[in-house]
């Protein structure tokens, strides 16, 4: 699926639609330079999805975890200041990535070899203002 969007209101349909093209999918990876949007469009998904609390971006923490509309946990990611893998394998990222339940990850590029063998991958690239989204289910 490949999308351009030219303007921030566009986000809450193309965040629907991204859901409704890979229905059933909990992973989501996010790859893209700084500043193309990766968190914004990642508080679209948790709004989707249910979730009121105040979504931003995990840069110190690592993750963050909200709840979604029926209690379901959500686990955002940012792997921005991760040295090395073996800080992923310290916060226990098993649990999260294998555990079923909603997960939104930033700079996902820097713990690609720990990915699930199947998730859902977004590249944000910015072109002359607008933004272009491909999104494709990796299988391995």
């Amino acid at each position: 699926m490949k999308v351009e969007i030219s303007n921030i209101d566009q986000l809450p349909v193309v965040a629907e639609a991204l859901l409704g093209e890979f229905p059933g999918e909990r992973f989501y990876a996010f790859f893209g330079k700084m500043g193309v949007g990766k968190t914004t469009l990642i508080k679209e998904f948790c709004r989707q999805i249910g979730v009121d609390d105040n979504v931003c971006s995990p840069t110190f923490a690592i993750v963050n975890e909200y709840n979604a509309r029926r209690g379901e946990p959500v686990y955002h990611f940012d792997f921005y200041r991760l040295k090395d893998l073996a800080e992923a394998y310290d916060i226990g990222y098993e649990e999260y990535f294998y555990g079923g339940n909603w997960c939104f990850t930033e700079w996902t590029e820097k713990i690609e070899p720990l990915l699930p063998e199947r998730y859902v991958r977004i590249d944000i690239e910015e072109q002359e203002g607008n933004r272009i989204l491909t999104a494709n289910i990796v299988s391995e």
